[in-house]
């Protein structure tokens, strides 16, 4: 068909030059991932690097083949380092490299997931199950992909505060809540709940952190007299949310426990799995988090423990009508039909805040499929042995000094030589972990327990092997010594 003239296209001029360019770069992602381990975990970004960024806007083409090589040149070599076996940071997984190829091909075909009838919806509901099955949450729950844990658990404590409401809250706004609503979940609970509870409109305050035991678990006892304490006060309790693994140390909750705790005091149970959930799948260990399948709602991430390329975030309802309820906006332009592309009976747009979303579950539909969940498991079994095994290491360290119980698979600790007082402790350990994140060797995080500053690993990593944590406890040992000898 002969185009009009003055008519454009951002389809490539030349489709045989892109297709070797594509090819190109797929090499180059491929070597990229199968080398990792050759390269620094991490490097800091040059200042000339830096000053890259601050070009002005490209009004002219420049191509797609200067473009890629600006990415190789400017993007590739100066990464977070989270790929590498020895990056333990924070709580992230590694990717895969056909991971990878799911959200290039997800891109390709570019669907619009809020809603419409079309296949991809299917692939969609299909892993929502899956995680569902993974969990144990019977068949009635629902769900949808989000982009991480700090968006499930928005989700569901919006569908929690609803549920519990005596008014339309989504007419009236929270002011018309006849009695203030209270949240409660541990004092190791994540960041995100409180921004979720901010963000609802109810104010940090009502927010109860609830003590926890000496495994940094919640105290059901004190959970259950703070109920107590708020309803005689006037308030109206809302919801308890369960930790399946907390950020500082990994600790379960008892989460039989707490569902019962709910189930008795008519309370929402939502269970924030972003980091365990996915234990589930763990023949060694799937007890721990007993009692996930109990919730009325969980959040749990794909992108950490089963490495699927950020970004990939899961939330489950146990109530669809009230998830829907909770969500659903259905203008003129958005009307379901019977017929054609926008019928469907299902718009996952109806159960989230996007309208817009991408593909994300063809690179875990893939990836599911890829490898089996029965291998997801046994490596969550492989990193949890490796980190009772750098516990061991700590353990047998004079030098070193482990600060938390190990129940999952981070591990905290810190450099303690021949002592000093917390604060000396503290600004060492800090110029320590900066030193192993500048050498390159390894990336541990951080947190503060007790007031003590720790080397915290989070170990979720397909890649790292038995003798990564030898190199980590051998380069905190001679780190250490070096700033112990500092006046």
């Amino acid at each position: 068909m002969n185009e009009t003239p003055g008519e454009e296209t951002l389809d490539p001029e030349d489709w045989p030059q892109l297709r070797a360019l594509a090819h190109r770069a797929v090499d180059d992602a491929l070597d990229y991932l199968q080398q990792t381990r050759e390269r620094a975990v991490w490097r800091p970004t040059p200042p000339e690097v830096v000053a890259h960024f601050h070009a002005p806007l490209p009004h002219a083409p420049q191509g797609a083949a200067a473009a890629y090589q600006d990415f190789r040149d400017w993007v590739m070599p100066w990464q977070m380092g989270n790929t590498h076996p020895r990056f333990w940071g924070w709580y992230m997984g590694n990717g895969t490299a056909f991971g990878a190829l799911g959200d290039f091909l997800a891109a390709t075909v570019n669907p619009n997931m809020g809603g419409g009838n079309h296949v991809a919806n299917e692939v969609e509901t299909q892993v929502v199950d899956w995680c569902r099955q993974i969990v144990g949450m019977p068949p009635e729950t629902g769900g949808l992909l989000v982009s991480g844990a700090s968006m499930a658990n928005f989700v569901a404590m919006a569908v929690a505060r609803n549920h519990a409401a005596t008014v339309d809250v989504r007419a009236a706004g929270v002011a018309s809540l006849p009695r203030p609503l209270v949240f409660y979940a541990s004092t190791e609970v994540h960041s995100c709940l409180q921004k979720a509870i901010e963000l609802l409109g109810h104010g940090s305050r009502a927010f109860r952190r609830v003590a926890v035991d000496d495994s940094y678990r919640i105290d059901p006892e004190v959970l259950t007299r703070a109920i107590a304490a708020d309803r005689e006060a006037g308030a109206q309790p809302c919801a308890v949310i369960g930790n399946a693994g907390t950020i500082n140390t990994g600790a379960v909750d008892d989460l039989a426990k707490l569902a019962a705790i709910c189930h008795r005091e008519k309370l929402w149970f939502h269970v924030d799995g972003a980091i365990g959930a996915v234990v589930a799948l763990a023949p060694n260990h799937r007890q721990l988090v007993q009692g996930i399948e109990l919730a009325d709602s969980v959040a749990l991430d794909l992108h950490k423990w089963l490495h699927i390329p950020f970004e990939a975030g899961c939330v489950l309802v146990r109530d669809r009508k009230a998830h829907r309820a909770t969500f659903s906006l259905t203008p003129d332009y958005l009307k379901h039909a019977q017929r054609g592309l926008a019928s469907g009976a299902d718009w996952f747009s109806d159960y989230g805040l996007q309208l817009t979303r991408g593909f994300r579950a063809l690179k875990v539909w893939l990836s599911f499929k890829e490898h089996g969940l029965d291998k997801y498991g046994r490596l969550i079994d492989q990193n949890i042995a490796q980190a009772m095994r750098l516990a061991e290491f700590v353990r047998a360290e004079p030098e070193l000094e482990l600060l938390a119980p190990v129940s999952l698979n981070i591990v905290c600790f810190r450099y303690r030589g021949a002592g000093g007082s917390q604060a000396q402790l503290n600004a060492l350990n800090e110029e320590l972990l900066i030193r192993l994140h500048e050498s390159g060797v390894a990336v541990p995080s951080y947190t503060t327990l007790g007031g003590n500053y720790c080397l915290r690993a989070a170990i979720a990593n397909h890649r790292t092997r038995g003798a990564d944590l030898s190199l980590l406890i051998d380069a905190v040992l001679r780190g250490g010594r070096e700033l112990a000898r500092q006046p």
